[in-house]
């Protein structure tokens, strides 16, 4: 069954550190690249951040800085450290496979003091 399974958001104050997962199954991984979205409340779904199969990465220039993404392929999963939050990074993230057209049911990330 292909799969993508995002996990790791909560309530953090502002300042604070949230670290997400995103798993995949059912279709290869290793030479693809991955991708973190995220939507805000009434606003468009965007892109976040990029890891390429090389391990090349790109940001979302609000997150530079804040943000890392990695992925362990041995486990077929992509993670988003996510460091110096602010409210303005509330939205539910989602992870994003090529392959994969149908989007996971994210994982809600809400800072607030």
């Amino acid at each position: 069954q292909v799969q993508l399974v995002e996990s790791g958001g909560g309530l953090v104050q502002p300042g604070g550190s949230l670290s997400l997962s995103c798993t995949v199954s059912g279709t290869p991984f290793t030479n693809y690249n991955m991708y973190w979205y995220r939507q805000a409340p009434g606003k468009q779904r965007e892109w976040v951040a990029t890891i390429t199969k090389g391990d090349s990465t790109a940001y979302i220039d609000s997150v530079k800085g804040r943000f890392t993404i990695s992925r362990d392929n041995a486990k077929s999963a992509i993670f988003l450290q996510m460091n110096s939050l602010k409210p303005e990074d509330t939205a539910v993230y989602y992870c994003k496979h090529p392959l994969i057209d149908n989007w996971g049911q994210g994982t809600q990330v809400t800072v607030s003091s």
